[in-house]
């Protein structure tokens, strides 16, 4: 089996990390155009540097939960089985590669990585950063920002995601919206090409009559038991 992994913010909740479009969500308490665009870093990044500063001293205090492990469980027991696996995260948490995941693309970037806009250069980044980070490659100052994806720019690894639909043989999402682009898009990718796919949530989705199959409940119990079902298969 060639499977297609899509996850949001619904897998993390349950470990402490705050979605984002719930009503008591991170877009609730902060204006996204503030911390999450181009132009609200360019009109004061020292804000969107607390912003992003917060959320990491946060996630080092949560731990992945039974929906990430039951993941990685899923992943090593179709290689054993000659399958093939591709885990595709909107989350910028890295609780998936905590819990052990290894065939993971962030399409929305890393909390945990830093990127110069001078020289272009991400590397992995667990300290605050502020105007006066130096870039360790060109040593510009005031050019450091969280290699994240914002509003208005392009999620990375799309190419990737695409091929990877193309040759599935189920797609998957779980905890996700359905409201986000082009993540929210992908299952009408794998229906065009007659791809069965499964939903599974804490409520349907924006989209959720583009599924073929749906679960729905807490994360931490409808994906293991569903990845259980899916091995013995």
């Amino acid at each position: 089996m060639r499977l297609v992994v899509l996850t949001g913010s619904g897998v993390s909740a349950e470990s402490g990390v705050s979605t984002f479009r719930d009503k008591d969500g991170v877009w609730a308490r902060h204006d996204w155009r503030e911390v999450a665009t181009p132009e609200g870093f360019a009109a004061d990044p020292e804000h969107v540097h607390e912003f992003y500063n917060a959320r990491g001293r946060r996630l080092a205090t949560v731990l992945p939960n039974p929906a990430h492990e039951a993941l990685v469980r899923l992943e090593s027991g179709l290689a054993a089985k000659g399958g093939a696996f591709l885990l595709v995260t909107q989350n910028v948490d890295d609780l998936h590669e905590r819990a052990g995941s290894k065939s993971l693309l962030h399409m929305h970037g890393e909390l945990l990585r830093a990127r110069c806009e001078a020289c272009g250069a991400s590397r992995p980044w667990t300290d605050d950063l502020s105007t006066a980070t130096a870039c360790l490659g060109c040593a510009s100052r005031g050019l450091m920002r969280p290699d994240v994806v914002w509003f208005g720019e392009t999620p990375v690894f799309m190419e990737e995601i695409a091929a990877a639909i193309s040759r599935a043989d189920l797609f998957v999402s779980i905890g996700t919206s359905g409201s986000v682009y082009p993540a929210a898009g992908f299952v009408n990718e794998a229906r065009l090409r007659h791809i069965p796919c499964v939903e599974l949530n804490l409520e349907p989705s924006e989209n959720a009559h583009c599924f073929t199959d749906a679960r729905y409940g807490k994360a931490t119990e409808i994906v293991p038991r569903w990845v259980d079902e899916t091995l013995r298969g």
